[in-house]
């Protein structure tokens, strides 16, 4: 695999941020020119997770989000990464529908989610604390031809 390009953006946990974050990391992905769909599901993924660090990991005030991605030819490695409280167990965390605000109607849906958008999940503790999101999508080719018009 031939590395691209990489980003770091790093960011306040606030909801405001999430569509930013969203939008930020689906612009650096396009130049490896990924379909419209694999640019959806890479958006999809990206709110979900910065959304976890917004309502689970500071739940009394917003600590930093960092995203780290590496772009490759085929495919995008993107990392959330947050410095909250942590989750106890991944395993539970993971199930449809678990939820720790069930208060707030949450659906729990946001790991399932992020699973079934990008080809790999992976949730790792982070170092400082806090949690570190491993997401990673791969593309399929798609070639221009010369002279095309977009």
């Amino acid at each position: 695999m031939k590395l691209l390009n990489e980003m770091e953006l790093n960011f306040k946990a606030i909801s405001i941020n999430e569509g930013f974050a969203r939008s930020c990391v689906a612009a650096f992905c396009v130049q490896a020119n990924p379909s419209l769909d694999e640019i959806t599901d890479i958006k999809t993924a990206v709110s979900e997770a910065v959304t976890n660090c917004v309502v689970h990991a500071y739940p009394s005030i917003p600590g930093n989000v960092c995203i780290k991605v590496k772009l490759y030819e085929n495919s995008v490695d993107i990392e959330v990464i947050d410095e909250g409280i942590g989750i106890e167990d991944f395993e539970k965390a993971r199930e449809p529908f678990f939820t720790t605000k069930a208060d707030e109607e949450r659906s729990g849906m946001g790991f399932a989610v992020m699973e079934s958008f990008m080809d790999n999940l992976e949730l790792k503790n982070n170092a400082n604390k806090g949690l570190i999101v491993k997401m990673q999508k791969f593309f399929r080719q798609q070639k221009i031809a010369v002279g095309e018009n977009c």
